[in-house]
């Protein structure tokens, strides 16, 4: 998948949203290997998705960083992936998610299962 491509699936996948306000998209082919995604997407509710992939073309799409980080209107953390290198014993390292306070293992996500997972929070009842 040539990264054009790729980022172009994840603005697609945005812009499919009907319920979300796009307050920042920005997208930089650094060259025809390696890019740069990031954004602020708001919800019905006030609360915030900032998210960032710097990713590379080799025999697919890698992320070589990534960080989802959703919160509530008030600012206070709900959840948040990334790659940070900050917990070494974790299994999987660097790829982790924090809970509030807790952090856990986690594969990286795509965004579009890190909208579904906000969808849950949202419209569970």
């Amino acid at each position: 998948m040539k990264l054009q491509r790729y980022f172009q699936r994840l603005e697609n996948t945005i812009h499919s949203r009907g319920d979300i306000e796009i307050e920042q998209i920005s997208m930089e082919l650094l060259s025809a290997f390696i890019g740069h995604i990031w954004g602020r997407l708001r919800f019905y509710d006030g609360s915030l998705l900032e998210f960032e992939e710097r990713v590379r073309l080799i025999d697919g799409i890698e992320k070589t960083l990534y960080r989802y980080h959703y919160q509530r209107a008030d600012g206070a953390l709900v959840f948040r992936y990334d790659n940070a290198p900050h917990y070494p014993g974790l299994p999987n390292f660097p790829h982790h998610k924090h809970i509030g306070e807790q952090v856990e293992p986690a594969r990286p996500p795509d965004l579009s299962e890190v909208l579904r997972e906000i969808d849950e929070l949202l419209y569970e009842e």
